[in-house]
């Protein structure tokens, strides 16, 4: 095992770091929710949850009211452009029924609160905060206790930094979503930390900024659906069921990010489904079942789909592919310890995605001329392969003694002899430095 693989494990034990551009191991994300904030002189103060929503009623009402810290019980709405701020310990408490904190009003500002305590149902997504409108920024707050934590519908330019979501102790199918947006354009979502809910979905959306975050122990580290020139980076994504998954979209740019431990029978890293255009670049893709899994991904033709310089160690199958087009390529990445390189659902074969330079830990050519370069090609030739795609059963075998050897006899007997299943003409002879 390399220095670099174990110091990503042994990050990922001590619970996780996320990618630094140009670094393996990248800083923890900065810590999210309410910080040590002070009531300024002369502003609006609320002493109660009922004068709270007399002053957020009154139209010609204060421009900024702050939160003491204490508890606020009830529901509240925001329907103008105001400032709700609160000093740390100023918490939301709603009434157990729908949302606890609706914001209806462009430019409109929530800081610094604690959110709890929203109702159960799934048909009016009850939320810690339902947003609507224009550029609404929502920092520093912390959700918990509630069915969705942030729910973002129509809200174009909004921003959420350093917004803390616990999800409820509850079965994946129970849970809602802890960040969504739904038609926010240019929406900017950083520093931000999720943990145990369903999903964070971003849904017809385009130009959205995912960066800096964390998400943990839910069912999808982030979901794009018809989310175009979006963008995922320097995010820890790790101990979910899938990572990453893109479907429908296109022009999406993923960089360094670590996407870990996502296990189990449906268990990915990075997913596609009939997507374009996509660049990934620069991530740690390590300890998935599936390290990306590509589904008719890239869609269209003249539609490139790149992964460069990404990091694929010790994945169950790093490249899943079900229908390889081009042109799908593979530039620059290091393949490490992975029980299996690649699968293709169906059988067939991988050769139209290009691979090119990558550095595998299983090659066995040699580099007479000191170049760096593989001077013979790095071929995938797996009889098991073969096997498992037709008896899908035989994958509880993979991995194993007898798998290996099945591979060993098909290498050295012609006879057994399975299909080319992808080739690098110049693999890298050295270790890829991140």
């Amino acid at each position: 095992m390399t220095s670099r693989v174990a110091r990503v494990l042994l990050c990922l034990l001590a619970c996780g770091c996320a990618g630094t551009r140009g670094q393996p191991v990248v800083q923890s994300v900065s810590a999210a929710g309410p910080v040590a904030l002070s009531i300024p002189a002369g502003v609006t103060v609320a002493e109660d949850g009922e004068q709270l929503r007399a002053l957020l009623a009154d139209p010609s009402g204060p421009s900024e009211i702050w939160l003491r810290a204490r508890r606020y019980t009830g529901d509240f709405e925001i329907t103008r452009k105001l400032s709700l701020r609160g000093e740390r310990g100023a918490s939301l408490y709603g009434t157990g029924h729908g949302t606890v904190l609706r914001v209806h009003a462009d430019e409109a500002v929530v800081d610094n609160l604690l959110i709890s305590h929203s109702g159960q149902r799934h048909t009016s997504e009850d939320a810690g905060i339902q947003a609507k409108g224009r550029g609404i920024q929502i920092r520093n707050v912390r959700v918990e206790d509630t069915l969705f934590g942030v729910s973002l519908g129509q809200c174009p330019r909004c921003v959420l930094e350093h917004v803390q979501v616990q999800g409820p102790g509850e079965a994946a199918p129970l849970k809602g979503d802890g960040i969504k947006l739904w038609e926010s354009d240019d929406a900017v979502v950083r520093q931000c930390q999720v943990d145990g809910v369903r999903d964070v979905v971003v849904w017809y959306s385009r130009r959205v900024r995912l960066e800096g975050n964390r998400v943990t122990h839910s069912r999808y580290g982030s979901h794009f659906m018809y989310a175009h020139d979006s963008v995922v980076r320097d995010s820890q994504i790790e101990n979910n069921v899938v990572g990453i998954f893109v479907m429908y979209s296109a022009r999406l740019h993923l960089e360094h990010n670590v996407l870990a431990g996502a296990r189990g029978a449906a268990g990915v890293g990075i997913g596609f489904k009939e997507s374009d255009t996509v660049d990934a670049h620069g991530n740690w893709i390590v300890a998935n079942t599936t390290g990306v899994y590509l589904d008719e991904t890239p869609r269209s033709e003249n539609a490139r789909v790149l992964f460069s310089a990404n990091h694929f160690a010790l994945n169950d199958v790093a490249l899943r592919f079900h229908g390889v087009r081009e042109p799908l390529q593979f530039v620059g990445n290091a393949f490490e310890h992975n029980t299996t390189l690649a699968d293709v659902e169906g059988g067939g074969d991988a050769l139209a995605a290009r691979f090119t330079g990558n550095h595998f830990s299983d090659y066995a050519g040699f580099d007479l001329d000191g170049d760096g370069v593989g001077d013979v090609a790095y071929q995938v030739k797996r009889l098991s392969g073969d096997l498992i795609s037709s008896q899908p059963a035989l994958a509880f075998f993979q991995g194993t003694a007898a798998m290996s050897l099945l591979d060993a006899v098909a290498t050295a007997v012609p006879i057994f002899a399975s299909r080319l299943l992808l080739e690098d003409a110049s693999p890298s002879f050295v270790e890829i430095k991140p």
